[in-house]
């Protein structure tokens, strides 16, 4: 199981086919166990990752360390909660260390961004501070290798 789900992790557009040949099982044996953690929400999804950089779509990428107050009986969960039911809102992670959350949002600006940050995230209730990272370059995402560079001949300087 946990071959086939590295597999799916690295290119869910490969076939079950493909798959059964690659943990060495049957078509059905594949399909069977992929609805099975379908089903059991070991698979959350499918998702494909797009380098924005490389289109004409402006996008802007930002992490933000968010400081809170745990609320009483709910720890962090309600305020994770209400973090995450923001369309901008990619991902919300709980974090050891000096600050509680990192939120990774996107928006078309910086504007945009910044806009969400100081309307909507730092106003919640048991928000107690946030500093936003803007993400300038992407080199990797999701095990997937941005703009490898080509190695480059050696250059030689004689003087």
């Amino acid at each position: 199981m946990t071959k086939l789900l590295q597999l799916l992790e690295s290119d869910c557009t490969l076939t079950p086919e493909q798959l059964a040949a690659m943990t060495q099982k049957s078509v059905e044996e594949v399909k069977a166990t992929i609805a099975q953690l379908e089903k059991e929400k070991i698979i959350r999804g499918y998702q494909a990752v797009i380098d924005w950089d490389k289109t004409d779509r402006e996008n802007v990428t930002a992490l933000i360390e968010v400081k809170v107050i745990p609320q009483r009986g709910d720890g962090f969960d309600r305020i994770a909660e209400r973090i995450y039911q923001y369309d901008e809102v990619e991902s919300v992670y709980l974090m050891s260390g000096a600050f509680d959350f990192t939120v990774i949002i996107s928006g078309r600006t910086l504007r945009e961004v910044a806009q969400f940050v100081s309307e909507k995230l730092a106003p919640l209730e048991g928000v107690t501070g946030c500093a936003t990272h803007f993400i300038l370059h992407k080199y990797k995402e999701n095990h997937l290798i941005f703009d490898k560079r080509e190695k480059q001949e050696k250059e030689w300087i004689f003087t």
